[in-house]
């Protein structure tokens, strides 16, 4: 059985329909300045809406103001934003309230006790993500797509009720490895389909979504 791909930090129109083209359930559009990934939300705009109806546009914002998150939607029509900072429950369950668009929030993970830690979202929460928690000695370390990945086997058997997927140094390579380890339903990979941060390498992202639709 396939599982469900998301290919993140888009930013050219070759990469997006690549990504189409190969099945991606969702294509992710990164707002957080600091990320080489990051789009204007101009550009994600006109990213954004010739692809309505095809496929699962999400939106990554790393502890974003209302006033942020409006001037995204504003310019860039989303299906899921995607909440990869330190919110709160309450802060997630703010947003899905304000803007009435499904939310999936990530949690970094190192241990048993951040995965532990998803339990207070599943009230609030459409959707969860794993990502690797970036080690204490990285510089210059991103909220995601660090290229590291955390111990698959603290997921394995793990039940929520809310869809989740797994992220974090995912690639073509040993993306049949983590969904085997880990049983996760669904993944992505920004990283892991790159020939250097924020620049997307088409046959890397066919590569990856082959492996996923023949799990």
């Amino acid at each position: 059985m396939a599982v469900d791909a998301k290919i993140c930090g888009l930013s050219t129109p070759a990469a997006i329909e690549t990504a189409i083209a190969g099945g991606a359930a969702f294509i992710g559009l990164v707002f957080f300045a600091k990320s080489p990934r990051y789009v204007t939300t101009a550009t994600a705009g006109a990213l954004s809406k010739p692809v309505a109806g095809k496929v699962t546009r999400v939106g990554l914002v790393v502890d974003a103001t209302d006033d942020e998150i409006t001037a995204i939607l504003r310019d860039c029509p989303l299906d899921l934003l995607q909440l990869h900072g330190k919110e709160t429950p309450e802060r997630v369950a703010a947003i899905r309230a304000r803007f009435g668009l499904p939310v999936m929030k990530v949690l970094s993970v190192a241990t048993a006790e951040d995965i532990a830690g998803a339990r207070a979202y599943e009230p609030v929460a459409d959707r969860l993500m794993f990502d690797a928690k970036p080690p204490k000695t990285m510089v210059n370390a991103l909220p995601g797509g660090n290229a590291v990945s955390f111990d698959w086997s603290l997921l394995a058997g793990q039940r929520f009720n809310r869809p989740w997927m797994l992220a974090g140094g995912l690639t073509a390579q040993n993306l049949a490895e983590a969904v085997r380890i880990s049983g996760a339903p669904a993944v992505d990979t920004s990283s892991g389909v790159e020939d250097r941060p924020g620049v997307k390498n088409l046959q890397k992202i066919k590569d990856f979504l082959t492996v996923a639709r023949s799990l």
